[in-house]
C-alpha cells in the first residue's frame, strides 16, 4: 500500500473511487473486484451490466491505461472520449 493509497482508502488495484454506485454494483454482481480483472475484459461486455454507462467506462478505460493494462478490445477499436454534457454539438 502506497501513501497515496493510505489517503483514499483505496488498495492500488482497486475500482477506482470516481465509478459512480450503480457501476460498483454492477461490476461486483459480474464478480469484478480489482481493476486487474478488468485487464482482457472486452469493453462490450462490460457495457452489457445493468447500470455500466459510458462515463463508468471511460474512467476505467483510464484507470486501466495509467497501470499499462486495457480492456480486450481497446487494442483493436480505440474508442472515442464521451463528450462532457455541457460541451455543445
Amino acid at each position: 500500500m502506497t501513501a497515496d493509497d493510505a489517503e483514499t482508502g483505496e488498495p492500488s488495484d482497486g475500482i477506482p473511487p470516481r465509478i459512480g454506485a450503480p457501476a460498483r454494483r454492477a461490476l461486483e454482481r459480474a464478480g469484478y473486484l480489482r481493476l486487474s480483472q478488468l485487464a482482457g475484459v472486452s469493453e462490450s461486455e462490460l457495457r452489457q451490466l445493468h447500470g455500466m454507462g459510458p462515463k463508468a467506462l471511460h474512467i476505467l478505460h483510464d484507470a486501466l491505461k495509467a497501470e499499462g493494462l486495457s480492456f480486450a478490445d481497446d487494442r483493436d477499436h480505440p474508442r472515442p472520449r464521451p463528450r462532457p454534457r455541457n460541451e455543445p454539438y
